[in-house]
């Protein structure tokens, strides 16, 4: 049998809230597949305060505003739609979507996928003797005595695939991994096999690749002198072949840009070892081959896959308690006394920092001496508390802090009028084994399957970490010799950075081979600390990738405990690699030009 062409895959969507007529505008050239990424591990916990207030909710309710804008279209094109806007009620989605197309007068065969809820097996786990140990602090769920309101397993392709050969216009997913709204419909479209692990594993980086939306067109990276369109970057479309490669590419006619820059910077957000584990298969990063095959199209060949592990990642969110942060401004001389001032003066009116569970203080600076304007002689003073009694960070501790309007230091002001304390989660992420989740589509026909795991199958002997070729060890720090010159980092490389969990990630890809070396043999682990002093007392692993001249950086418990809860104000440190970006280095002369 011929192989078939390409499938042309396409994403219009990289976050819950992200572009509304993105789903539009990817009809507006030739593809096969829409696909939708609706989910974070912070938008789980908004979706279950979002079902709590309505019990029919849970789902991302922006999807049916695309929907409604694109249905009829793709129907009548032979478009499959898939994405997970499903999140914690995919069932209540594929009913309203039915709904839907009913008032629209069309005709749509809607699946959609379950098994990911582990929430009300939590004790059931934990007394089978599941500890769910959290995979950064190595803690079992059990020490974390805080009531869990979410927790999903990771699931994989093969229900999306079986639901489109089962005939499925429209597939509605729970929590699977964002790489499997492209495996499954690209190994629906070949029919590939359980065991083409390189075939997979290639639709994974594929899936990885795009499922951030634009952020592989041109969106958030770090070299803007590439990027000669600046109108909105298009949407990204994979064009996955029969052997997985795929080609990386956008409709003509739209903004930003697609290299092999762009694409490599996607790569690295948010991974961390090069063996990047999914439930279908482990796709090796440190295998592939990126390479520009035209104006904005990027080729990715070669990548690698073997047999999946026997567990699946799932992620649980806790209520923490409440949280509050009030900004004051301080503005011109003195910025250290009178910060000094307002936090004596604000902790003394509430009985002490020690009354609260956490208080977090940041004077942050942007003043400089002499300032042009107004606002460039301020700093900010970032207060953050928590605690479990929501009236202790509520209005009791904005009200205090506006209290030192006339009392405080000279120039006082706040960014924000008093606020009410919020509700924030603790992200809790955990490993089950595979056999304890049992993942079933349920049909247009009304008929419902199992979906087996590919570890569990005769033959598949599951991935194993310590089976893994170990890390090579790193170089000592180069001694230079010669000519050198002083130069940010980012003369050298690029950066894409973003949170894992309470982990943040920080990869780096550099402009040129002599770039690539230079990195490779200078940014240990020990360097990366002292240009990075937030992460001198941290765990820090280092993963090399030298087919795309890069270096990824995991730094732990940077943003502990998780997004919802950490007091930093970069909370998913989108801008941690550009601040790395920024720091001065010595090198060899001859590496800029290099």
């Amino acid at each position: 049998m011929p192989e078939r062409q390409p499938v042309r895959i396409a994403n219009c969507s990289g976050f819950y809230g992200d572009r509304g007529a993105a789903a539009r505008e990817m009809l507006a050239g030739p593809i096969d597949v829409l696909t939708g990424d609706y989910l974070a591990e912070l938008t789980m916990l908004i979706l279950w305060k979002a079902r709590r207030k309505d019990p029919s909710r849970g789902y991302a309710v922006t999807f049916l505003r695309q929907l409604e804008e694109v249905l009829g279209t793709c129907l009548e094109r032979g478009v499959r739609i898939v994405a997970n806007a499903g999140g914690l009620n995919p069932e209540g989605l594929a009913g309203q979507i039915t709904e839907l197309a009913a008032r629209l007068g069309l005709t749509a065969r809607v699946a959609y996928i379950t098994g990911d809820d582990l929430t009300p097996a939590i004790g059931d786990l934990q007394a089978a003797g599941h500890e769910l140990t959290n995979l950064d602090t190595g803690l079992p769920l059990a020490k974390a005595d805080l009531p869990v309101v979410t927790a999903n397993a990771y699931l994989g392709g093969w229900g999306i695939a079986a639901a489109l050969d089962a005939g499925a216009d429209v597939v509605i997913c729970p929590r699977v991994t964002d790489a499997s709204l492209v495996v499954g419909p690209a190994a629906w479209w070949h029919g590939w096999r359980r065991d083409d692990w390189n075939a997979l594993a290639g639709a994974v980086a594929a899936g990885h690749i795009i499922e951030c939306g634009p952020q592989a067109t041109g969106g958030n990276y770090s070299f803007l002198d590439e990027i000669t369109d600046r109108r909105y970057p298009g949407f990204p479309i994979a064009e996955v072949a029969a052997d997985g490669s795929s080609v990386i590419t956008k409709h003509e006619g739209t903004g930003g840009l697609v290299s092999v820059g762009t694409v490599t910077a996607q790569l690295l957000y948010e991974i961390g070892e090069p063996a990047y584990l999914n439930p279908d298969v482990v796709a090796h990063f440190d295998t592939m081959r990126v390479e520009q095959a035209g104006p904005h199209r990027v080729a990715v060949t070669g990548t690698r896959g073997s047999p999946p592990p026997d567990t699946l990642k799932v992620a649980l969110n806790m209520l923490g308690g409440y949280r509050n942060t009030m900004t004051m401004v301080i503005t011109g001389l003195d910025i250290e006394a009178k910060a000094e001032q307002a936090t004596t003066l604000l902790f003394g009116l509430l009985g002490g920092a020690e009354v609260f569970e956490e208080a977090d203080v940041r004077l942050l600076r942007f003043d400089r001496p002499d300032a042009p304007t107004n606002e460039q002689a301020t700093a900010h003073l970032r207060i953050t508390v928590k605690d479990q009694d929501e009236r202790k960070v509520g209005r009791a501790f904005s009200d205090a802090t506006f209290s030192l309007a006339l009392s405080g230091y000279a120039g006082f002001h706040t960014t924000t009028p008093p606020t009410a304390a919020s509700a924030f989660g603790v992200y809790w992420p955990a490993l089950v084994p595979a056999d304890v989740v049992i993942q079933q589509v349920h049909l247009p026909d009304g008929t419902c399957r199992d979906i087996p795991h590919t570890s569990a199958l005769p033959g598949v002997v599951p991935y194993a970490p310590e089976a893994a070729v170990p890390a090579a060890p790193e170089a000592a720090a180069e001694v230079l010799s010669g000519p050198a010159a002083e130069i940010p980092l980012g003369r050298l490389c690029g950066a894409r950075s973003g949170d894992k969990g309470g982990d943040a990630n920080v990869g780096l890809w550099a402009t040129s081979p002599a770039a690539y070396a230079w990195l490779r043999r200078h940014l240990t682990t020990d360097r990366f600390k002292e240009l990075l002093t937030e992460a001198a007392g941290l765990q820090v692993d280092r993963y090399e990738l030298p087919n795309l001249m890069a270096l990824n950086f995991v730094v732990h418990g940077l943003l502990a405990p998780g997004v919802s809860g950490t007091a930093r104000p970069d909370a998913q440190a989108k801008g941690l690699g550009e601040y790395l970006r920024s720091r001065v280095v010595t090198v060899p002369a001859g590496t800029i030009s290099g």
